[in-house]
């Protein structure tokens, strides 16, 4: 399952960065997760300063 990025996003974009298939991308008004694209690595959500990011 797809994570999943909350409203408690700040946008610092720290996810982004380390996503290694390019599944996020900046959204109004938080990043999104490409659901599709996601293979479910936790590398964003072990990122996230913010711990916005959950499996979905």
């Amino acid at each position: 399952m797809a994570y999943v990025i909350t409203d408690k996003c700040t946008m610092c974009g720290s996810c982004k960065e380390v996503c290694p298939v390019e599944a996020i991308s900046e959204g109004d008004p938080k990043f999104t997760i490409d659901a599709d694209t996601c293979i479910d690595c936790g590398a964003c959500a072990a990122e996230c300063p913010a711990d916005a990011i959950n499996e979905g």
